[in-house]
C-alpha cells in the first residue's frame, strides 16, 4: 500500500515545530550564557564595592599603621565576609603581606594577584586562581590622610560559589524556555489544523496537480460553471459561465444571477437537479451540488448547460408532431366523409352525396382561404390551421378572428412568431378544458407600430402575480409545460422590447405587444 503523502498542513507543522525548537534552542543557550555574563558582572560590582568601602573607612589606614594590624582587622574583616557573601576580604600591606584571610594560616604570606595598578591609584577587577582556586577578585588602594598608599584591599568571590548560584537559577530558566516552546507548538497545532481545513488535507503535489487540471478543465469544458463559498461572492466564475449569463468581468454575486437562480441557494439540501431557466435571450439547464468536506457545507456548485438551440428543436418537433396528429385526423375524417359519399351515391342518392361534400369542402376552404388572404407568413397560417384540428380533437372550439391580419415581412422571425403564438394557443387550449363549454379565440393583427397577439379562452385566468412567477421562474424538467412555454414567450417579446399582460374580461385574455420599430 502506497505511503499517503504528507500534507501541506503536515509539512508546515512539522517545520513550524522545528523552527521552533532551533529559535527556543538557541534563545535558551544565549539567555544561559547572558545569564552567566550577568552573574559575572554582578559578582564584580558586588567584589568592587566591599573591597571600596574597607579601604575608604577610615579606621582601615590606622589599623594598618598599628603595630598588630591582624589583631584589629580580621575579625571585622571576617564579619563583613559572612555578612555580603563573599569569600574572602584580604587587607595587605603594600608589599604583599597579608593581614587578614579567611584561611588564617595564609595571614603573613604574601598575596597572590595583580596590584601593580591598584598600587598606581586604581581600582582593579580580575579573575584569578588564588589559594581558594579560580575566582572574582577586586583590588583598591588604601590611602591615609596624607594621600599615601599604605595598603591595599582585595574582596573576592571563587568561581565555584558563582557556578553553584548560577546552577541554582538554571531550572527557572529551564522551565521558561519549555513553557515558551510548549506555547508555540499549541500554536502551530492549532495553526496547522486551519491550515488542513483550508487545504482540505492535500500535499502540495496533490494541490499543484488538482489546480494544474482545475485550470485546464474550467477553460475546456464546454458548460459554465460558478463556485460560490460561504459568502455571497462567487469564487470561480469560468468563461462560459460569463458568457452563458451576460456576465460582464469582475467580482461575481449571487445578485448578479438571473432572477430565478437567487433562490437556489436557500434550499435545505443545496441539491437541484435538471432545472430550466431563462435569460433574455437563453434557456439554460442549470444544476447545483453542495460542496462538502468532514460533514460541513462549504458552499455550492451551479453547472450551466445552454440549451436554447435544442429548446427550438424541441418546440419545432412539437410542432411538427401536431401537425402530424392533424393530418392523421383530417385523413381520418376524410376516409369516413369518403365512405359516407360512396355508400349514399350507391344508395341511388346521387344529389345528397354531391351536396353534402360541397358543404364540408366550402368550409374547410373557405377557412383555408381566408387565412391565406390575412395572414400572409406561412408558418403562422400553418400553425393556425394545425391548432384547430388539434383544438377540435380535443373538444375545444378555436376561432381566429375577422381582424387577423400580418403582412409580409414583421418584426419577429417566423421561428419567434410560431414560438410566441403556438405556446399562447397550447395555454389557453389547457386552461379552456377547465370550462363547461371550452373554447379560444385568437387574433394577431400588424398595425404601423405595434404587433398584437391575442389569445382569449374560457378558462379560469390567471392574475398579474401568477403571470409574473410563470414568466420568471425556472422549471424542473417534469415541471407544467404551460410555465416554460409562458417564459418562453416572455424571452421573445422582451427581446424586442414588448410586454405580455393579463385581463379578465369576456374571457381569460392574454395580450403580447411588440413594437414594430423600423422595417427594411
Amino acid at each position: 500500500m502506497a505511503k499517503r503523502p504528507t500534507s501541506v498542513a503536515g509539512q508546515v507543522l512539522l517545520l513550524q515545530l522545528a523552527v521552533i525548537a532551533v529559535v527556543v534552542a538557541a534563545g535558551g543557550i544565549l539567555t544561559v550564557l547572558n545569564e552567566r555574563s550577568n552573574s559575572d558582572e554582578a559578582t564584580s560590582r558586588v567584589v568592587v564595592a566591599v573591597a571600596a568601602a574597607i579601604a575608604n573607612e577610615p579606621s582601615t589606614p590606622l589599623a594598618i599603621a598599628s603595630e598588630n594590624p591582624t589583631a584589629r582587622l580580621q575579625p571585622e574583616t571576617e564579619r563583613i565576609r559572612k555578612i555580603t557573601g563573599v569569600d574572602f576580604i584580604v587587607v595587605m600591606a603594600p608589599n604583599r603581606t597579608r593581614f587578614t584571610h579567611t584561611t588564617v594560616d595564609l595571614i603573613g604570606k604574601p598575596f597572590s594577584g595583580n596590584i601593580d595598578d591598584a598600587l598606581r591609584g586604581e581600582t582593579i577587577t580580575e579573575t584569578y586562581v588564588g589559594s581558594l582556586g579560580p575566582s572574582i577578585r577586586a583590588v583598591t588602594p588604601v590611602i591615609d590622610t596624607s594621600g599615601n598608599i599604605v595598603g591595599l584591599v582585595s574582596a573576592g568571590v571563587t568561581r565555584a560559589k558563582i557556578s553553584e548560584q548560577f546552577v541554582r537559577g538554571l531550572p527557572m530558566i529551564f522551565a521558561v524556555v519549555l513553557a515558551g516552546f510548549a506555547a508555540a507548538a499549541a500554536g502551530s497545532v492549532l495553526l496547522g489544523r486551519r491550515l488542513r481545513r483550508q487545504t482540505l488535507g492535500m500535499a502540495p503535489a496533490q494541490l499543484r496537480t488538482m489546480y494544474g487540471h482545475h485550470d485546464a478543465v474550467l477553460h475546456s469544458i464546454g458548460e459554465g460553471l460558478v463556485v460560490f463559498g460561504e459568502g455571497e461572492s462567487a469564487e470561480l466564475v469560468n468563461d462560459e459561465a460569463r458568457r452563458l449569463l451576460d456576465l460582464s468581468d469582475g467580482p461575481v454575486t449571487r445578485a448578479s444571477l438571473p432572477e430565478s437562480m437567487q433562490s437556489m441557494q436557500s434550499m435545505d439540501t443545496g441539491i437541484v437537479r435538471g432545472e430550466l431557466h431563462l435569460t433574455d435571450s437563453r434557456v439554460l439547464f442549470v444544476n447545483q451540488d453542495p460542496v462538502m468536506w468532514e460533514g460541513t457545507r462549504l458552499g455550492q456548485v451551479l453547472s450551466i448547460r445552454d440549451r436554447t438551440e435544442l429548446q427550438n428543436i424541441m418546440g419545432e418537433l412539437d410542432s411538427v408532431r401536431s401537425f402530424a396528429e392533424s393530418l392523421r385526423s383530417q385523413a381520418h375524417e376524410s376516409a369516413n366523409r369518403l365512405h359516407t359519399v360512396i355508400t349514399m351515391i350507391e344508395l341511388g342518392r346521387s344529389e345528397e352525396a354531391v351536396e353534402f361534400a360541397t358543404a364540408d369542402l366550402e368550409l374547410s376552404q373557405h377557412l383555408i382561404d381566408r387565412l391565406m388572404a390575412s395572414v400572409q407568413e406561412p408558418a403562422l397560417a400553418a400553425l393556425l390551421l394545425g391548432k384547430m384540428s388539434q383544438a377540435g380533437e380535443q373538444g375545444v372550439e378555436l376561432t381566429v378572428t375577422e381582424d387577423t391580419a400580418l403582412g409580409p415581412v414583421g418584426v419577429l422571425t417566423p421561428r419567434e412568431l410560431v414560438t410566441v403564438v403556438g405556446n399562447l394557443i397550447d395555454n389557453a387550449i389547457d386552461a379552456s378544458k377547465e370550462s363547461e363549454q371550452p373554447w379560444v379565440e385568437v387574433t394577431v393583427r400588424d398595425s404601423d407600430d405595434v404587433l398584437i397577439v391575442r389569445v382569449a379562452d374560457s378558462g379560469p385566468g390567471m392574475s398579474p402575480e401568477t403571470l409574473r412567477t410563470a414568466m420568471t421562474r425556472g422549471y424542473s424538467t417534469k415541471a407544467d409545460s404551460r410555465g416554460l412555454g409562458l417564459a418562453l414567450v416572455t424571452q421573445v417579446v422582451k427581446r424586442h422590447r414588448g410586454e405580455v399582460t393579463t385581463a379578465l374580461t369576456y374571457g381569460s385574455v392574454l395580450l403580447a405587444r411588440i413594437p414594430s420599430g423600423d422595417r427594411s
